[in-house]
């Protein structure tokens, strides 16, 4: 039997929806299919794959892809990590649960290296905590 579906959706599917993906195959693989996508693709950024490394998850081998409009109306839950997954998100079925995390940008973060580099941490930390507390609600 196919198991449900979640898909992470953020604007250009390089960074917090990657990110989510990643501790999604940790944290619900065993419930849920895990899929992320974007409004557009920009391609993996490396930092997310840094960050992620640094907590023991390898992102490096996924794909930024854009919304594939048969999974979306698939899925059980879409979760948009920003506003403008959120605003954008093609309409779908009345049986998909759409859970919005509003999450800032780790890409758009302004400072130094270190202090740019902070926000990805504080980010990847947000959705993994988001992430164990969704998977326990299952």
């Amino acid at each position: 039997m196919e198991k449900p579906i979640v898909y992470f959706l953020c604007t250009g599917n390089s960074c917090r929806s990657q990110m989510a993906e990643g501790f999604g195959h940790k944290y619900l693989e065993d419930k849920l299919d895990v899929y992320s996508a974007g409004i557009e693709a920009h391609g993996l950024n490396s930092k997310a794959v840094k960050a992620m490394a640094e907590v023991g998850i390898d992102i490096s081998k996924q794909q930024s892809s854009i919304i594939d409009h048969d999974l979306l109306n698939k899925a059980e839950y879409v979760i948009t990590l920003c506003g403008d997954a959120k605003d954008n998100c093609p309409v779908t079925p009345p049986t998909v649960k759409k859970i919005h995390w509003g999450l800032p940008d780790p890409a758009k973060a302004v400072g130094t290296e270190e202090e740019k580099w902070q926000v990805f941490r504080e980010v990847r930390d947000q959705i993994e905590a988001r992430i164990k507390d969704f998977s326990a609600s299952l």
